[in-house]
């Protein structure tokens, strides 16, 4: 099993956080959805048990041309789907992906604590010593550079600028700035991200492939949030809620009609 903790600092704050993350979530959703292929919502709902309660869902990525060569030629027919069980007790979620054909020999973990700090919290998930020995720590810089085949200009923070809340753009030092300044909103976004994927020969080459599409996945997640701020800042959870309502109906005649769209690994 590998284990590394990405800390994402945001310019924004753990409420906000909390509608801004439900929000990118939908849109993203939709621009990976199509041609048979993306995600698929199959349950959407509040629950509660002990003294914890948020909301579960359930999903199924379709991953056919999303996967890198030599897994889709490894891989049986059918076997290239991941169930995605979450459960978002804000501002604590946790999140579970699972392979039906291999069964529990692949498990992904990501638990994620959001607070009001600069990433400077050394553990945030009260991890014991011998996880602290284990876990590798992965500090995610959202205005930092990208790969060229992956940079969008209209997903650059570090030239966006909020009309709405004046935020951005950020600069080679917008970390330092932040800290500097108690008046603007701040938090992190720690992600523990376990991965364990038994395949004989594999394992480690696929255990780091996962990790390295995770840091992908969180970056670009996490530039999409920010530069999409105006249009999400005043929406409230009953908005987002409609949202996520009308999404679920798009998505499945999406993954249907449309065709194959959104990121490929190759």
């Amino acid at each position: 099993m590998l284990i590394k903790e990405y800390r994402i600092v945001l310019p924004i704050s753990v409420e906000e956080y909390q509608v801004g993350q439900l929000y990118t979530v939908a849109e993203a959703s939709k621009n990976e959805t199509g041609g048979g292929e993306g995600v698929e919502v199959l349950v959407n709902e509040p629950y509660e048990k002990e003294n914890e309660k948020g909301q579960y869902t359930h999903k199924i990525y379709h991953l056919q041309s999303k996967v890198p060569g030599f897994i889709r030629f490894l891989a049986p027919k059918g076997s290239l789907e991941l169930h995605e069980k979450a459960w978002n007790a804000y501002p604590y979620c946790k999140t579970i992906l699972t392979n039906e054909y291999m069964k529990n020999k692949f498990e992904i973990k990501i638990e994620t604590c959001h607070k009001p700090d600069m990433g400077e919290n050394e553990n945030a998930h009260e991890l014991d010593e011998k996880l602290l020995k284990q876990r590798e720590v992965v500090e995610i810089d959202i205005a930092g550079n990208l790969p060229t085949k992956e940079y969008q200009e209209d997903e650059d923070p570090a030239k966006f600028k909020s009309e709405k809340t004046g935020r951005g753009p950020l600069g080679e030092d917008w970390k330092e700035k932040l800290a500097a300044n108690p008046d603007c909103p701040h938090m992190c976004a720690y992600k523990l991200v376990s991965v364990e994927c038994k395949m004989t020969g594999f394992q480690s080459r696929m255990e780091n492939f996962i990790h390295g599409l995770e840091k992908r996945l969180f970056t670009k997640f996490h530039r999409q949030m920010f530069c999409w701020l105006d249009k999400w800042i005043e929406l409230s959870m009953e908005d987002i809620r409609n949202l996520e309502n009308d999404t679920k109906v798009k998505l499945d005649q999406m993954i249907k009609t449309e065709e194959v769209r959104g990121s490929s690994v190759e």
